[in-house]
């Protein structure tokens, strides 16, 4: 009879004892190069990748009403989701339907304003010297007839372009759909492929970031709605042709923080300048009240605690993404950006350094 002092030692794991001298020598490089692997396939997908960081935003957007419905009616998720989409599906339509009767002739009014005012702010440059559209000048369609390739080119563009966007519009929004239906289940499918030790963090850090998404949307959208209200209501007082339309662009350019304010500001004069130069004072002079005010007191106070972003860097996100990935990168950089600031703060700031990001906040703000 063996005792247990008689029996054979178990042999002992390779990973009780020291590692393999070769390990540490070929581990930087491992790490290096799967760092250049993942920047490269981010930067050749970055466009696909912001369509679907679009459609987790228009996820996020559906959850959150979804969320707050269970608020005032007690239902289960699954029904509290169909009947937002059933709300948001006949909202849709019924705006289609009122658009396609009243805003085209506003529309191509606005366009003829805008043209005429282009073509007159031409002319006073060019008595300076200045030559608003370059040597060649706007290209008028006289110059397309004499070169009908041009023409068909620009048509196909127009085209091409047109069909891009719908279908993006339709990726977005299925997206979002499948992801807003089942939430918890594509967090899950994620969080199965990293180890069980890390996978509570991630989904802590992954809720966390969900809930600044939908305060930030949720604030945005009151921010574009009120914005776009008063713009419109003043601008009709004030006699302005298309009010309601420019009050609508002036409301959804919010969407872009600190940018899109400006950008909206064109068209606004441009509309403006035929009434006389006393309203086109007033105008700007409103308008610019009016975006002060949602910008230093409306603002703060919708967007408390979502994505806490540094002016500056929100204002570098905007011109890097947009000269990297065009309009789809300047509206998504302020939310990417703030995403990307909360992995950092919780997987490297506190995890890896050790440190709390609350205390380097309150670090900043002393």
């Amino acid at each position: 009879m063996t005792t247990v002092e008689d029996r054979p030692a178990a042999p002992t794991s390779a990973a009780a004892g020291p590692p393999p001298a070769w390990r540490p020598v070929i581990a930087l490089p491992l790490v290096v190069l799967a760092i250049a692997v993942g920047l490269a396939f981010v930067w050749y997908t970055a466009p696909s990748l912001l369509l679907l960081f679009a459609g987790i935003l228009f996820a996020s957007l559906l959850d959150a009403c979804t969320r707050g419905l269970g608020l005032v009616l007690p239902l289960p998720r699954r029904a509290r989701y169909a009947l937002v989409l059933l709300v948001l599906g006949a909202a849709t339509v019924v705006l289609a339907v009122w658009s396609v009767g009243r805003l085209p002739a506003q529309v191509h009014a606005l366009i003829d304003v805008m043209d005429t005012q282009i073509s007159v702010l031409e002319r006073e440059l060019a008595n300076f010297g200045i030559e608003l559209f370059g040597p060649g000048g706007r290209q008028g369609l006289s110059q397309f007839l004499n070169d009908p390739g041009r023409l068909f080119g620009h048509v196909h563009s127009a085209v091409s372009g047109a069909y891009v966007v719908a279908i993006n519009t339709i990726v977005v929004v299925c997206l979002g759909l499948f992801f807003a239906g089942e939430p918890a289940a594509y967090r899950e499918g994620l969080l199965i492929l990293l180890p069980p030790g890390r996978r509570d963090r991630v989904r802590g850090v992954m809720d966390e970031m969900g809930r600044v998404m939908r305060r930030w949307l949720m604030g945005q959208l009151l921010r574009i709605v009120i914005v776009a209200i008063v713009v419109a209501v003043t601008f009709d007082l004030l006699g302005v042709p298309g009010a309601w339309l420019l009050g609508l662009q002036a409301g959804a350019a919010n969407f872009i923080p600190y940018l899109g304010p400006l950008i909206a500001a064109f068209p606004v004069a441009l509309v403006a300048m035929p009434l006389g130069l006393s309203t086109l004072a007033w105008v700007m002079i409103l308008y610019v009240a009016i975006q002060s005010i949602d910008g230093f007191v409306v603002a703060p106070i919708i967007q408390k605690g979502s994505l806490d972003l540094a002016p500056a860097w929100t204002l570098f996100a905007i011109v890097v993404f947009g000269a990297m990935f065009g309009g789809l990168g300047i509206a998504l950089a302020a939310p990417v950006l703030g995403l990307a600031r909360i992995a950092v703060l919780r997987f490297y700031v506190e995890d890896w350094l050790g440190a709390r990001a609350d205390d380097l906040t309150r670090d900043r703000l002393s």
